[in-house]
C-alpha cells in the first residue's frame, strides 16, 4: 500500500530557496536605486535651483547679509550684461566634450573666424556632455553670453570645475556637447 509522503514543515523550504528569494529582493532594491539615480542625473542640474531662488528672494522680509546677496543675484541676471572687451581681445579655451574626433579643432576654427582668440584646444575631462556649454571667468559674463549668442549655445554659466592654471589666461571656455 502506498502512503503519501509527508513533508516536514521545516524541510518544505530549502536553504537555497531562502537565499534565492533574499538575492532577488536585494537585486530589486538595487534596480530601484539605479532608476532613481538615473532619473536624478537626467534632470537639468540648475533648473530647480534658479526657480527656487527667484521665488524665495521676494518672500524674505528682513534683509540680512545673506538675503541681500540672494536678492542681488536674480536682479543681476535680470538685466543683460554687456560685453566690455571686443571679440579680438577675448581669449577662449575650446574643449571637445562629445567624443567626436576633430570637433574641438573645427569649432576653434569657427570661433577664430568670428574674431575670438583661441588659447587652447583639447579634450574635456569626459566625452558625454549632452549639449554645448559656455563658461566664463568672473568679470567676463558679458563676453561669455555674447560668445554663446554668437554660437547658438543655450547653456551659459560661471566657470566651474577648472583651476585658473587650466585656463591659460582665457576669459571663457567652450565645451562642445552632443
Amino acid at each position: 500500500m502506498d502512503h503519501p509522503a509527508r513533508l516536514d514543515p521545516q524541510l518544505a523550504v530549502q536553504p537555497w530557496q531562502r537565499a534565492t528569494v533574499l538575492l532577488a529582493l536585494v537585486a530589486a532594491f538595487e534596480l530601484v536605486l539605479l532608476i532613481v539615480a538615473g532619473g536624478a542625473l537626467l534632470v537639468k542640474p540648475g533648473a530647480q535651483h534658479h526657480r527656487g531662488a527667484a521665488k524665495q528672494a521676494p518672500a524674505t522680509a528682513a534683509p540680512t547679509k545673506q538675503t541681500t546677496a540672494s536678492r542681488a543675484a536674480p536682479v543681476e541676471h535680470a538685466k543683460p550684461v554687456a560685453a566690455e572687451l571686443p571679440r579680438g581681445k577675448v581669449k577662449l579655451v575650446v574643449l571637445n566634450g562629445n567624443g567626436r574626433q576633430g570637433a574641438a579643432a573645427s569649432a576653434a576654427a569657427q570661433v577664430r573666424h568670428r574674431g575670438y582668440r583661441i588659447g587652447l584646444v583639447g579634450n574635456a575631462p569626459s566625452s558625454d556632455y549632452p549639449q554645448s556649454i559656455v563658461m566664463y571667468r568672473r568679470g567676463f559674463e558679458g563676453e561669455g553670453r555674447r560668445l554663446a549668442r554668437d554660437l547658438g549655445v543655450k547653456v551659459v554659466s560661471p566657470i566651474d570645475g577648472m583651476k585658473p592654471a587650466q585656463l591659460h589666461g582665457a576669459q571663457a571656455v567652450l565645451i562642445l556637447g552632443g
